[in-house]
């Protein structure tokens, strides 16, 4: 099942680029992202409480917070960055360059996590890796 979620998060991933590239044509770039994220807010804390599971915010531990505190500013740092991106080069561009996070997020797994990878998974970064430069690279 967590394919069908992942496949469904990058579709809904790549409207949110393409509905965000249309958006800071007119707009500062730090200005869409702010008005993304109150919807953003919004709409998290919504689950949040339709879900009943607000109650549970008290059960949190200290170090649970940290990590999802800086999670959350990395995520702003990122998006802005993102968006900035957005707004000097093309999607199509830009959007691949960007999924760069998944060598990445191997290289910290394997290092802070300690999850165990194959020459699959490194075969499979080094083509996305590739095929992420090669299009961020094309000329227009």
């Amino acid at each position: 099942m967590w394919i069908v979620f992942s496949l469904l998060a990058a579709l809904a991933s790549a409207v949110v680029v393409t509905l965000s590239k249309a958006g800071i044509k007119q707009v500062d770039s730090s200005l869409a992202f702010a008005i993304q994220s109150v919807c953003i807010l919004l709409v998290s804390w919504g689950v949040v409480i339709g879900q009943g599971n607000l109650p549970d915010v008290s059960r949190i531990e200290r170090r649970v917070w940290i990590y999802l505190i800086a999670a959350g500013i990395i995520t702003c740092v990122s998006s802005l960055l993102t968006f900035r991106a957005l707004k000097l080069g093309d999607a199509s561009r830009t959007s691949p360059l960007d999924k760069i996070s998944l060598v990445f997020t191997i290289i910290l797994a394997v290092i802070f996590l300690k999850e165990k990878i194959n020459w699959q998974v490194i075969a499979g970064a080094v083509l996305m890796a590739g095929g992420a430069v090669l299009i961020a690279l094309s000329k227009e």
